[in-house]
């Protein structure tokens, strides 16, 4: 039996950073364009697996495995936005100054048959007092921009980070053991 080609439905290149980091790269790379908005009410654990899901829909054909994912910041029941502008970044990183949140991040793996797994990495993350000055040479690396609640923590971020209890790379993006442990259930072999 030859083996079924594997889709990651993500232009992220820290996914595809992370997936190479287990020897795996993907056969084909589809950017998936979902609308993620999330809906009125949705608590942030549900949109991530939401969003994970209709992900690999959107990216999946069958005879394939597809492996997408998705991050959110959550402080208490908000969804921080992913910092689209410098203002985002900004206002993101006042917003975490000096406290906890959780990074959720969501994997779905459809395998060639059609059938669906998911998993969910949830990371407590506490963020130092941040200064004005802190913000603002952060706000001008343009490092946060794209990046859920502002920040990437592989980068200069991660100095402002104080105490993490999770996965580092849920954090990052791609939660390394629980994406082996579903891929391998699901039967994919690299």
């Amino acid at each position: 039996m030859s083996r079924a080609d594997l889709v990651l439905a993500s232009a992220s290149p820290r996914r595809q950073q992370l997936l190479a980091q287990m020897g795996i790269e993907p056969d084909h790379i589809v950017a998936t364009n979902i609308d993620e908005t999330p809906r009125s009410k949705e608590l942030p654990r549900a949109y991530v697996a939401r969003m994970a899901a209709e992900k690999a829909a959107a990216g999946h054909a069958d005879g394939q495995y597809t492996l997408a994912g998705d991050t959110v910041v959550a402080l208490g029941r908000r969804i921080l936005p992913k910092a689209e502008t410098r203002a985002d970044v900004e206002a993101c990183l006042k917003s975490l100054s000096g406290r906890a949140h959780t990074v959720m991040t969501a994997i779905c793996v459809i395998s060639p048959d059609g059938l669906t797994g998911h998993r969910l990495s949830l990371s407590r993350v506490i963020v130092k007092r941040l200064d004005d000055r802190d913000i603002a040479r952060y706000v001008r690396s343009d490092e946060g921009l794209g990046k859920a609640g502002g920040y990437g923590i592989q980068g200069y971020a991660g100095a402002f980070i104080k105490r993490i209890n999770g996965s580092y790379t849920g954090i990052v993006g791609l939660p390394l053991w629980e994406t082996e442990s579903l891929l391998t259930g699901m039967g994919y072999q690299s």
